[in-house]
């Protein structure tokens, strides 16, 4: 029987291409459920087989265990030391048992084992071969369609999925086709696919830019960021590292031939190819093509532009269902606002009167220094009573006696509204004070997360309150319900 399971071993390792390991553990597993059915209780079983001589030896183990144990699979750890005083919990108690004899074990038992494990390491393999490989262009071909998701034959018994969200929308796919994929995700996964592709991330795009432009690969262009809307249109980002090379012309390719077989690729969707600039203004402008930018005005706050094009180009900047503006803000990262030329000033207007006046009111200065403020550049109070005294020196319509008192005025308004910003928050931290169980201390932890009135405290929820140091359920209740009184009363 030794010779026999060799021969098995040796067989199915070199038909399925898995190591001899695999196989011994398939037998090991078939040889201890088989001898597990011999008896009329739970059991645990344990099977060695010697991986040089093929002789096998089946064990009856007990699990050593600190609390109650299960009679006939665990044994407590003081039972266990009289035997062996060196044992600890979590090791095994191990005794010899008669095994049945390998040609015994039921065929299609062994089978099942077996098959089972062949697949755990065919998948295992998959997994450790593909792992490095996320980030990579994938080729196969459409082995079946499962609702709605392709499965893909990369050959050598690997397949790979590409789910239904991750398939270009109206994409006609047939059994036997070609299809390219970005690998996204390998997951280790007990059942289905364990590749998961994608045909709609912006990286396949960048993916196939590198393959169609060897510029690229050769490093003198750069990809900056991709968008895209899958099937429809995309935008994508280059620079040129050498000033000799012209980085449109080098992705458009000779009569847009390289173009041409990245759009085929992806269904006919249509690339826009954007020079990157490392002037924010100057790159949102060209991402915002083919509509031609008039004015841009940025906000570094908010992290956003104002774009105004021209009336008859409006519909041209913002696009299909706003498909241009989405791209172009996905592409650089900036908040668009799109308006046209007449809605910008309108809104530049109306920001500078609101801007002029706060200098008028706050500074008292008349409207002829307000907008003198506004022209050099000056928007908030903060700016005037803190920026670099030399930078308002410089200004030519003001003196050295004005620009100091224009910056004591500012300081002195800013110093103001901070204390009365302070009276009106301890004055609202006080109303918690009227609340039985509310100290000092719970006044301050309440304060540092955002709770500083009553309103506030009964906005929240018991969970939001017992993460809090110092409350448990009982008192988040009961704090809650108090600061609810008045919801009632009204």
């Amino acid at each position: 029987m030794s010779k026999d399971i060799l021969l098995v071993v040796d067989a199915v390792s070199n038909e399925k291409g898995v190591s001899k390991e695999v196989i011994f553990d398939a037998l090991e597993c078939a040889i201890a459920i088989a001898t597990k059915k011999s008896y009329e209780y739970n059991t645990d079983v344990y099977v060695n087989i010697d991986r040089h001589s093929g002789e096998y030896q089946a064990f009856r183990r007990w699990l050593v265990v600190n609390d109650d144990a299960k009679e006939e699979i665990e044994t407590n750890l003081e039972d266990a030391r009289i035997n062996n005083a060196d044992i600890n919990e979590g090791e095994f108690i191990e005794e010899a048992i008669e095994s049945v004899s390998f040609g015994r074990i039921g065929a299609q038992t062994a089978k099942q084992v077996i098959v089972q494990k062949i697949r755990e390491a065919e998948r295992a393999k998959i997994v450790e071969t593909y792992k490095d490989r996320e980030g990579e262009l994938l080729n196969g071909i459409v082995k079946r369609i499962e609702r709605g998701n392709i499965i893909l034959d990369l050959g050598d018994n690997v397949e790979a999925v590409i789910l239904r969200e991750d398939m270009i929308p109206r994409e006609t796919v047939r059994l036997g086709d070609r299809l390219r994929g970005y690998l996204h995700s390998v997951r280790s996964e007990l059942r289905g696919p364990q590749l998961f592709l994608s045909r709609v991330a912006p990286e396949l795009l960048i993916k196939l830019f590198d393959m169609e432009v060897p510029e690229i690969g050769e490093h003198f262009l750069e990809i900056i960021n991709a968008a895209r809307d899958p099937g429809l249109r995309s935008k994508i980002s280059v620079m040129s590292k050498d000033p000799r090379i012209d980085p449109i012309g080098a992705c458009v390719g000779m009569r847009g031939s390289r173009i041409q077989t990245i759009s085929n690729e992806l269904t006919g969707e249509r690339v826009d190819i954007i020079l990157w600039d490392e002037n924010p203004a100057q790159y949102v402008m060209n991402a915002m093509s083919p509509a031609e930018v008039v004015s841009i005005v940025v906000d570094e706050e908010t992290h956003s532009m104002d774009v105004a094009v021209r009336e008859e180009q409006l519909s041209q900047a913002i696009g299909r269902n706003g498909q241009n503006v989405r791209l172009a803000t996905e592409l650089t990262g900036w908040n668009l606002n799109i308006m046209t030329e007449s809605q910008a000033s309108e809104k530049y207007e109306k920001e500078t009167t609101t801007i002029v006046q706060l200098f008028m009111d706050d500074l008292e200065v008349d409207k002829e220094i307000a907008e003198v403020l506004l022209q050099e550049g000056f928007s908030s109070l903060e700016e005037v009573a803190y920026v670099p005294l030399n930078e308002m020196l410089n200004i030519e319509e003001f003196d050295e006696e004005l620009v100091k008192e224009l910056r004591t005025r500012a300081k002195d308004i800013l110093l103001t509204k901070a204390i009365a910003s302070e009276e009106e928050q301890a004055n609202k931290t006080s109303e918690l004070s009227t609340i039985d169980g509310i100290n000092e201390q719970l006044i301050q932890v309440l304060a540092k997360n955002g709770i500083v009135s009553i309103d506030d405290l009964a906005e929240q929820s018991v969970e939001d309150l017992i993460v809090l140091d110092g409350i448990d359920e009982a008192n988040a209740g009961q704090f809650i319900m108090a600061a609810r009184a008045s919801w009632f009363d009204k």
